[in-house]
């Protein structure tokens, strides 16, 4: 069936949501014709985006990151707000959709008109992922989605590429004996503007305060000072709503700072400037693996490396070589 442009951007821009979910499909296909679609759709809607709250949220292993996106995304549609949750997964191509399960898990958000919750794509890349979850964004914005919650639900590098599309990084964390930082990755700690000790409740909620003044004093130390702002460390309970007011206020205090002293705006700039090269890098090392020459000389290559008769250094040249038609 082909596919009306006019017809996908009147729908997005009048918030119909069977229109806003075929535009994400879209955006999120790599098929050529639909990624040449994509962008003409993109560049009409992009006019009608960049005024929601961008959130990135992170959290170690279960500390009940559904549950928490389930309850303060019900908590913000109760005050007014329209609330997008997007998910970078780069493992979902490899379990079928992990994500999924957290949709189902998001019982209220999922059901609630002013909420819309979008499972990752299946792209087998991180790159892929993040750039069908940026470009979504876009989509739900001009929908007049005014807050748009990432979840970052992988490992590795999915944090920064989360953090690299969001204006605030929210890192849910649990009150833990001993070592209070434990689990925590020193990188993630490092993009994290609020952090909330979540699963303060019952036996655990003067375990999850003792751990949030103790994180709190690390990040001090961490930050300085001078440092204009220090992220702030509170306690909450998903399961019970509390405490979900005062993480919505810190972040809306964060965004406040960012947006009166203009780095808001300087930080998307630059976010889009660091898109661009991402999405050259990314396309660059795709046409570097479809290129017939490459591919007919990568495997004795590898298997060189492999043996220890090569160094990598030196393989990387020859392919780079092959690849700009230096060498045949």
């Amino acid at each position: 069936m082909a596919i009306d442009l006019d017809t996908y951007v009147k729908g997005v821009l009048d918030g119909k949501r069977a229109l806003v979910a075929r535009a994400i499909t879209l955006v999120e296909s790599t098929r050529p014709a639909h990624r040449a679609l994509a962008q003409g759709l993109l560049t009409e809607l992009l006019p009608h985006s960049g005024r929601a709250r961008r959130i990135g949220v992170s959290g170690v292993p279960g500390v009940g990151k559904s549950t928490f996106i389930d309850a303060f995304g019900t908590m913000l549609t109760a005050l007014g707000h329209r609330v997008a949750v997007l998910a970078v997964d780069p493992s979902s191509s490899r379990t079928g959709g992990s994500i999924l399960g957290d949709k189902t898990r998001m019982e209220r958000l999922a059901v609630d008109p002013a909420a819309f919750v979008r499972p990752s794509p299946t792209s087998g890349t991180l790159g892929g992922v993040a750039k069908a979850t940026r470009e979504s964004i876009v989509v739900m914005e001009a929908a007049g989605y005014d807050v748009v919650l990432v979840e970052t639900v992988g490992v590795g590098q999915s944090e920064t590429a989360v953090a690299n599309m969001v204006d605030s990084f929210l890192l849910l964390t649990l009150a833990r004996t001993g070592d209070q930082l434990q689990g925590i990755k020193k990188g993630v700690l490092e993009l994290a503007d609020v952090i909330a000790v979540n699963k303060a409740d019952g036996p655990h909620e003067r375990d999850a305060r003792a751990a949030a003044r103790e994180l709190a004093g690390a990040l001090r130390l961490m930050h300085g000072r001078d440092a204009a702002w220090t992220p702030p460390v509170l306690s909450c309970s998903a399961r019970e709503a509390a405490g979900l007011d005062a993480v919505w206020e810190r972040l809306e205090q964060h965004r406040t700072l960012l947006d009166s002293t203009g780095r808001l705006a300087a930080k998307r700039r630059e976010q889009q400037v660091d898109w661009t090269w991402s999405m050259v890098r990314d396309e660059l090392l795709g046409r570097l693996h479809a290129a017939p020459a490459v591919r007919s000389l990568a495997p004795a290559l590898e298997q060189q490396v492999r043996d220890g008769e090569l160094t990598a250094t030196l393989a990387a040249e020859r392919i780079l070589k092959v690849f700009g038609g230096e060498e045949t």
